[in-house]
């Protein structure tokens, strides 16, 4: 009688025995055996082009391309952006949401207006979110984080002294939405988020001022000190006093321009 060993081998060696050209089989396959897992690869979707469309709006109405009050001309932008009326419509109601563009029943669209009065009220909340989240980034930031904001910040200091707005602008934004995210705070970073559309657009306006774009530039080499010393007080005091530098600045030039009218 066959012990166990003996039977295994004489099942291993019918299975394996090679016929004619024929590959030996092995257990693998038997009747029943699953074959080897195929690696599936992910989904890659494009984004939908109306929120391409409403970014490219929301930079050409932030950096002044299109002027506050001026009306939004679908046919227009259409061959401008070179995209269908659709999806243009609907980055307007996006843009809409985002208090950029006021929608005229029957009459299409235009850029909202900016007000001194909204630009302040805008920005006694952006400062004080901003000077929260200086204190509590300076107390949780890693090295890391301080490594990267220092390296952003020293990027926008060659773009100052190449007298490049435009690359400027850009990378202050990524500053402060660093600094916001470095507070490791999710609910002021979501509370930031949702102003700092409005935000761009007049700190944008204050920057066309020379002398309040060398003053700002000032600001932030010394909070990068503040934060190497870990001095959130400091910290704090300092955004707090940008924003409101900003905020004047705007608010000055507002209303030279309703007074011009």
């Amino acid at each position: 009688m066959q012990n166990r060993h003996e039977l295994t081998n004489e099942w291993e060696s019918h299975f394996t025995m090679p016929v004619g050209n024929v590959a030996p089989l092995t257990r693998s396959d038997a009747v029943g055996a699953r074959p080897p897992k195929r690696k599936v690869a992910p989904i890659h979707r494009a984004r939908p082009l109306h929120e391409e469309v409403c970014d490219r709006l929301r930079d050409m109405i932030i950096e002044g391309e299109i002027d506050a009050g001026e009306r939004l001309h679908e046919t227009s932008l259409s061959e401008v952006l070179n995209v269908s009326r659709t999806p243009l419509r609907e980055a307007l109601k996006l843009l809409a949401n985002e208090g950029l563009v006021d929608l005229l029943p029957g009459r299409g669209a235009r850029v909202s207006a900016l007000s001194p009065e909204s630009v302040g009220e805008l920005f006694e909340v952006v400062s004080g979110l901003e000077r929260l989240a200086a204190e509590l980034a300076t107390m949780r930031m890693s090295a890391r984080d301080l490594e990267r904001i220092q390296r952003m910040h020293d990027k926008m200091a060659t773009h100052f002294a190449a007298g490049e707005r435009y690359e400027y602008f850009a990378l202050n934004h990524d500053i402060h939405v660093a600094i916001v995210a470095a507070a490791k705070n999710q609910t002021l970073v979501a509370a930031h988020g949702a102003l700092m559309v409005k935000a761009r657009r007049s700190r944008y306006t204050a920057l066309a001022s020379d002398e309040r774009w060398k003053e700002a530039m000032s600001e932030h080499e010394a909070l990068m000190e503040a934060f190497h010393k870990r001095d959130a007080k400091r910290a704090g005091e300092l955004l707090f006093e940008h924003d409101r530098r900003t905020c004047e600045t705007t608010r000055d030039m507002l209303e030279a321009a309703r007074r011009e009218k």
